[in-house]
């Protein structure tokens, strides 16, 4: 994924996005308990869609309002090219099997992307504070401070990771994903295999991990962390090595001097 030109939005849509993202997360972990609610799949399916509907009831109107002209991409798990022109791509709690199960991997995230393409995104984790941002062409950062990847080279000396994107994915996605962590574990040093996509490509951003790839084209989970990787020097691609949009069938976000070995690695089971 490349962009070539900075996005011609001045700071004051960053500072409007991320203000709104932060007022939604206090919503998001005033819902937070250190309990898992729900026993059955209806109970936790209701607890996952009130913890959408709270944030969405704060957050949706300002977003619309602080990008005069742009539209909204209403289903969060839904993948594949959006029309053209400004989308908000948003997740009002990416990670909501995590907070209804009381652990703590979740955040609030909205990502405006042009022709299919993520060109500002706000990441707030509101349990630590931190809020991950970045706007194409201008670098990514945390609480504003640049953030850089990972300089790693040696596959065997990597922490790479990967997940599911939704529930009730087909045979054959699974079966992927299961040759691909057993391909990782065999050529890297260690695999991680959680979810939300996020929270594992803000630490690829930020050279925490060195590369993390999926089966999957769902917009929600991959739209912040795909420009917040780019900006932050990584590469960004399908399986096929070709510039990621999202369009594209399935992702990897990596290191740049990994990049091509992960690819090699990944590319004959995709």
């Amino acid at each position: 994924m490349a962009v070539t030109m900075p996005f011609d939005a001045g700071s004051t849509l960053l500072a409007e996005v991320t203000a709104a993202v932060e007022t939604a997360g206090i919503t998001l972990r005033d819902r937070y308990t250190r309990q898992a609610r729900g026993v059955s799949l209806d109970e936790i399916v209701a607890e996952i869609h009130a913890n959408d509907d709270a944030v969405l009831a704060v957050l949706r109107e300002p977003l619309l309002r602080a990008r005069q002209g742009s539209q909204w991409a209403q289903d969060e798990l839904a993948g594949g090219a959006l029309p053209p022109g400004e989308w908000w791509v948003v997740d009002p709690a990416e990670g909501n099997i995590n907070h209804v199960h009381g652990m703590d991997e979740w955040a609030v995230t909205a990502t405006l992307v042009r022709d299919n393409r993520p060109v500002l995104t706000v990441v707030h984790l509101p349990l630590t504070g931190d809020t991950y941002t970045a706007v194409a062409g201008r670098g990514a950062h945390l609480n504003g401070r640049p953030l850089k990847v990972s300089a790693k080279t040696d596959p065997g000396a990597a922490l790479i990771g990967t997940g599911q994107a939704r529930p009730g994915e087909d045979e054959r996605t699974f079966r992927r994903i299961g040759d691909s962590v057993t391909a990782m574990l065999v050529n890297g040093l260690v695999v991680r295999v959680s979810v939300p996509a996020t929270m594992q490509l803000i630490h690829v951003a930020a050279g925490r991990m060195d590369a993390f790839w999926q089966f999957s084209d769902v917009r929600s989970g991959l739209v912040a962390g795909a420009l917040l990787v780019s900006e932050a020097g990584g590469t960004v691609t399908d399986l096929a090595g070709e510039a990621w949009n999202t369009g594209s069938r399935d992702f990897l976000a990596a290191a740049p001097g990994l990049h091509a070995a992960v690819l090699k690695i990944l590319s004959p089971i995709a």
